[in-house]
């Protein structure tokens, strides 16, 4: 689960994270107000707006109402609210968004920390995530923040460091002092680095987070070391343990179809492709795809039912996939094991009929218990479903019904 920098932030600092000081707002008033309290509490004359969206880029994306960026400075008490009107409530596109871009509801007004100094501010990067090859946590850092963590592994590789955590004991104090000498640090700087490589990785670990991504961490010019960005994923499994981090999850940020999906219990990714399909099982769902690809289609979803489908499910299955305007045909591809052929068969007969006027093919190939019973119900109910029994036959209907 994606959450927004202002509740990364909030989770960090819980854990002894050094954070760049800011406050939520959600209109250009609040905003002032929030930069009012920020000048009593730090002294910041110089206040950093940051448009809250599940996406990077912001400080290059560009709102489309206004052409302001998604994070700017304003240099004065004054400039505030009018910077902060030119992003709330507008379409911010950065090169994660795609061109439809995504809404601003809400600002972070932060604190300036470039100010000068006996020392030059330097940006670092510094993240830290599972690595399933090895089976344990690595720390990745790199003396070139501020930019793409991409771009720098994939240009410069070298400038990447790892440092792997054995789960059976955790961080060790070795490790972050590690860290912080391959990134040049020493003095205030070296001491504030592993200090806070420790507190990072205490917060990653309590959270059961499955990825923290700080870019920049800067040292400031007086030798501090903070975060001014964070980009923290949850992991959804573990959200049964964490119910003040379920909380906050921001559903205008996701896919309406994704949520609609989650609260029917079906486990739903929208695709680019022409072809819906529902399935049950995850390694079902990929023989599917290929069989769409095979048969001159591309996938439009991947939408997996599980092993309780229903008329209620499948009718949910429908009416989501049926949202997407690119979709030409529907291959229904269901395993009767757990499940029942025949159940799923009177479930899409049933659902098919709660909704009307479908005007795709869909195509129903049934397989395993009960599959001869559930065609039958296909065959008899004298709907537009064409049922299919192995495979190669569900692949020449959806060629057929794209023809």
């Amino acid at each position: 689960m994606n959450i927004h920098e202002y509740q990364a932030k909030g989770i960090l600092e819980k854990y002894g994270v050094t954070i760049q000081k800011g406050i939520v707002a959600d209109t250009p008033e609040e905003a002032t107000e929030a930069a009012k309290k920020l000048n009593k509490e730090t002294g910041t004359e110089w206040y950093v707006l940051k448009a809250q969206i599940h996406a990077g880029g912001r400080g290059k994306g560009k709102v489309k109402e206004t052409d302001s960026n998604g994070v700017v400075l304003a240099k004065s008490l004054e400039d505030v609210a009018p910077k902060s009107k030119a992003i709330l409530g507008g379409t911010l596109v950065t090169h994660q968004t795609g061109e439809e871009g995504k809404l601003v509801s809400k600002l972070l007004v932060a604190q300036d920390v470039y100010y000068p100094g006996e020392h030059e501010p330097k940006e670092y990067y510094v993240g830290i995530l599972l690595d399933r090859a090895k089976g344990c946590n690595v720390i990745m850092a790199s003396t070139e923040g501020g930019v793409d963590i991409e771009d720098v592994a994939e240009n410069t590789p070298d400038k990447i460091i790892k440092e792997w955590i054995d789960p059976r004991v955790g961080l060790q104090g070795f490790q972050a002092r590690k860290v912080a000498f391959k990134l040049g640090l020493e003095g205030d700087a070296f001491k504030n680095m592993v200090k806070f490589i420790h507190s990072l990785y205490t917060a990653y670990d309590a959270t059961d987070s499955s990825m923290f991504e700080i870019n920049p961490v800067l040292k400031t010019s007086d030798n501090k070391i903070l975060a001014v960005d964070a980009k923290v994923n949850l992991d959804d499994s573990a959200l049964y343990r964490h119910k003040d981090l379920a909380d906050m999850r921001d559903k205008s940020e996701e896919d309406p179809a994704e949520v609609e999906a989650a609260e029917s219990g079906l486990n739903y990714v929208k695709l680019d492709g022409n072809v819906g399909c529902m399935v049950n099982g995850a390694g079902l769902a990929m023989a599917t795809m290929d069989i769409i690809k095979l048969s001159g289609g591309d996938p439009a979803n991947f939408l997996d039912v599980g092993g309780s489908a229903n008329a209620e499910t499948v009718e949910a299955g429908f009416r989501i996939i049926l949202k997407d305007p690119k979709v030409e045909a529907i291959l229904i591809n269901i395993f009767g094991g757990i499940v029942r052929c025949d159940r799923v068969a009177k479930g899409v007969v049933e659902a098919y009929k709660n909704i009307g006027d479908i005007k795709v093919p869909i195509i129903v190939r049934l397989q395993g218990t009960n599959a001869e019973e559930g065609a039958k119900i296909i065959e008899d109910s004298g709907l537009k479903v064409t049922s299919a029994i192995v495979l190669k036959d569900a692949a020449l209907r959806v060629k057929e019904a794209l023809a």
